[in-house]
């Protein structure tokens, strides 16, 4: 089976490159942000995917390692991918698409709850925001038990030149 890239394949292309990466997280409700730095190489996987490895500080002292992989499946009509790091046992499976701007690729995805009332699995929203050339945002979100959105983390990734 031979898939020929389309402009989707095409816009993943963007993110592409070596990047650093800091980001800000709420570990807790209502606790103040914690600021962490790392950096990611993405590259392409043929025309159709991007595969991202990056690795970054970890709260407590440590290093973590992810590694990202995004498609387009013309079939099914979306992005699709998946997520894994070194501190988790979850994979986070991605469905989703760009919206009207063509600079942000929103990933949707369920894992594990961890907002104060909230049991078995949630929700969540994994968003990409190409600000320029050399600049993206990665903000993740959760749906709290209330059905309302919840971000508890936004990075920032630069291009290295």
């Amino acid at each position: 089976m031979h898939t020929e890239p389309q402009k989707e394949h095409r816009w993943l292309h963007q993110l592409v490159g070596n990047w650093t990466m800091e980001s800000e997280v709420e570990m807790a409700p209502g606790q103040p942000k914690e600021k962490f730095k790392g950096k990611e190489t993405v590259k392409k996987l043929g025309d159709l995917w991007i595969v991202g490895e990056g690795e970054g500080e970890m709260p407590g002292g440590g290093t973590g390692y992810m590694r990202l992989t995004i498609g387009y499946d013309p079939a099914k009509g979306h992005y699709v991918g998946n997520w894994v790091g070194s501190m988790m046992a979850n994979m986070w499976v991605y469905e989703g698409a760009v919206d009207a701007d063509g600079r942000t690729l929103r990933l949707n995805t369920e894992g594990p709850a961890f907002l104060p009332g909230a049991t078995g699995t949630t929700k969540y929203q994994e968003v990409i925001q190409l600000i320029d050339a050399d600049t993206r945002t990665f903000t993740s979100r959760v749906q709290g038990p209330d059905g309302k959105w919840v971000e508890f983390m936004q990075a920032t990734y630069r291009r290295v030149k």
